[in-house]
């Protein structure tokens, strides 16, 4: 049995290492940080990802999965590393390698056979260079040791089925020897050929930059349409219909929002620039990528203060929020755009009821303790008496809710959507006033009104 040693267990690293040994190879999985390994040998994962758990319980029990602290022990039976130490955004955007070199000079000082080197890290172009060029240095040519840049494409809340079914798998290999060792490694997946792209490693370091930034590019292009459609009365899902319906553009990544957030597609845009500034290249079109996202988080809650300043203003008003997580099928919660709208309405001085089905706990380590903040044990109990809700992350709870029970759970009637999950239509015809992003608001109270004058007119002229 083939043995592989992942290093680190973050969440590419464990998600990483526990597809591997689900398709039978032994691995070993590496991190520096004790307490967590002692957690992941009696089976506990330090993240929510639908399907880990179980699988990473199931590989320990059939004796695939094993985790230490020791570089010695994890690389004594290795004949294949993968490098998925955490790379977190440095101030000037660009990736902070520190992790990836001491990583590498670790491992480089335990090499004592023939090896290759995979590189799951999102890393700055030249890494694979630079990674070995240690290894040179510490090995010299005792042994052969191949660098491969072999990204990641993980979807959050999906990545356990994005591992066993990417759409793709990038290559950057320095040789043949190199192609065929990563081949052999992902034969039991049962790849086509015309799956692979194989490519030079800097180019495959930037592919992962330009795949996110091109996704991030489409959602920040929707939201912007979405500004537009509220300044002139259309309706944005017509427009995405219309687009998606175009087999050049397709219908993917079409969805106008709150904006996006999580790990990847902020750090990998700010990289991207900031890459872009070091060769000369303008960066103008990427920052603008960042401008519209940061607008559209802060636009809901505008909506939201304009909506209550002529209902007395939104102090002492009550808020719950629905979803927290930056997506739906995860607890993360960095650059979640329910961030920006909570701080905003504590400004304000307004009460909010939080609840979210997994990341409560993280995001309390996101928001400062104030007493105008109330965690909730479920979503009835956020929507108690509250003036109006706010939708933040599009969980199936929440999309299949009980709307008659919502409304009659709350002491208002305002519904803001940051995800455009409900028919506006729909929503006025129950009595919500509900307004979403990019489409036209739907008054309850005012169609209401409307259709009480409507039959007084027809009564009128009977």
């Amino acid at each position: 049995m083939i043995t592989i040693t992942v290093i680190g267990t973050g969440y590419v690293g464990l998600v990483t290492a526990t597809c591997l040994a689900h398709k039978g190879y032994r691995v070993i999985c590496l991190d520096i940080d004790s307490e967590k390994i002692e957690a992941l040998k009696q089976g506990t994962i330090p993240i929510f990802e639908p399907l880990l758990e179980e699988m990473v319980q199931e590989n320990i029990r059939l004796d695939r999965m094993n985790f230490t602290t020791e570089y010695r022990e994890a690389l004594q039976e290795a004949s294949l590393v993968i490098l998925a130490v955490d790379t977190p955004p440095k101030a000037c955007g660009r990736c902070d390698l520190t992790n990836i070199k001491a990583a590498t000079r670790s491992l480089a000082s335990c090499i004592s056979s023939d090896l290759t080197v995979v590189i799951k890290s999102t890393v700055s172009v030249g890494t694979s260079k630079l990674v070995q060029g240690i290894i040179n240095e510490v090995v010299g040519d005792q042994y052969t040791v191949d660098v491969v840049s072999n990204p990641e494409f993980l979807r959050e809340g999906a990545a356990v089925q994005d591992f066993m079914n990417p759409d793709r798998t990038i290559l950057g290999v320095p040789n043949k020897r190199a192609e065929k060792i990563m081949r052999e490694l992902y034969k039991p997946f049962n790849f086509p050929d015309d799956h692979f792209i194989v490519m030079d490693p800097q180019s495959s370091e930037l592919t992962k930059y330009a795949s996110n930034t091109m996704l991030a590019n489409r959602i920040s292009f929707m939201n912007w349409l979405s500004q537009l459609c509220e300044a002139t009365g259309a309706n944005i899902d017509s427009i995405r219909d219309g687009l998606g319906s175009d087999s050049r553009i397709g219908p993917a990544f079409l969805h106008a929002g709150i904006g996006f957030g999580g790990s990847c597609f902020p750090k990998d845009v700010n990289a991207l620039i900031a890459i872009a500034k070091e060769f000369s290249c303008s960066p103008t079109f990427i920052e603008d990528i960042n401008t519209i996202n940061d607008a559209q988080k802060i636009g809901l809650f505008r909506k939201i203060s304009a909506y209550f300043q002529e209902r007395g203003g939104l102090q002492e008003k009550h808020i719950a929020i629905l979803g927290l997580a930056f997506k739906p099928n995860t607890d993360d919660m960095r650059e979640a755009p329910s961030l920006t709208i909570i701080n905003e309405l504590i400004k304000e001085k307004c009460f909010v009821r939080l609840f979210d089905p997994v990341s409560m706990k993280n995001a309390q380590k996101e928001l400062p303790a104030s007493p105008l903040i109330t965690w909730c044990d479920d979503e009835w109990e956020a929507l108690h008496n509250a003036d109006g809700i706010v939708l933040c992350t599009e969980w199936d709870q929440f999309v299949h809710i009980d709307l008659a029970k919502v409304l009659s759970t709350m002491k208002g009637c305002a519904f803001f959507d940051g995800r455009n999950i409900f028919s506006p239509k729909m929503m006025g015809e129950m009595g919500f006033d509900y307004i979403s992003v990019g489409r036209p608001p739907c008054y309850g109270s005012v169609d209401l009104v409307d259709r009480v004058l409507e039959n007084k007119e027809r009564l009128l002229s009977i």
